[in-house]
């Protein structure tokens, strides 16, 4: 069996233009007081492969113009919408006001498990993602919906946060992939 490997051209990948025309999957992404700017670069890059509408940097959260965030971003960040706000909590209540469902990647006493979460297709969602040692905080939890956990086995209690937003919204998109082909 042959797997040759495909040149960049091959791809049919679409143009930025064309990107910030394209319908987006009905999500968006808060990150929560996430201090690594190769972190935020490395969630532009996932959020502009999976399409998705925005990216909302709160608290501490570096924004592209910082050097490693353009770095790590390769561009994403020219495609994929984003914008900073300092309060968490108020936005979040804003999404909410505005129909989102709020859930938040956490592990908490009544979380779901990844693989135990079906998104609706007529919903639109904001996942929210906290900060690299404190995670997400309590304040923003308390306006979730729920929130999710991904099951792990090991030693550590935790993934790297640009890993967990790509597990976390690939499970998120699974039932809207058929729309974006």
């Amino acid at each position: 069996m042959e797997h040759r490997k495909l040149e960049s051209e091959e791809l049919n990948r679409i143009s930025t233009e064309q990107f910030k025309e394209a319908a987006k999957i009905p999500v968006v992404i808060v990150l929560d007081n996430v201090r690594s700017q190769n972190n935020v670069g490395s969630v532009f890059r996932t959020a502009d492969a999976f399409r998705i509408e925005k990216i909302w940097l709160c608290g501490i959260c570096p924004t592209p113009e910082n050097r490693e965030v353009h770095k790590t971003a390769l561009g994403a960040e020219d495609a994929v919408d984003w914008e900073y706000v300092k309060d968490s909590v108020t936005l979040c209540e804003k999404l909410r006001s505005e129909g989102y469902t709020l859930l938040s990647v956490e592990q908490t006493e009544k979380s779901i498990s990844l693989e135990n979460f079906e998104p609706e297709t007529d919903k639109k969602y904001a996942l929210i993602f906290g900060n690299e040692v404190k995670g997400v905080q309590q304040e923003v939890i308390d306006l979730c919906y729920s929130t999710l956990e991904i099951p792990q086995f090991g030693t550590k209690h935790s993934f790297n946060v640009s890993v967990t937003v790509g597990m976390v919204l690939w499970q998120t998109i699974k039932p809207l992939l058929p729309t974006l082909k």
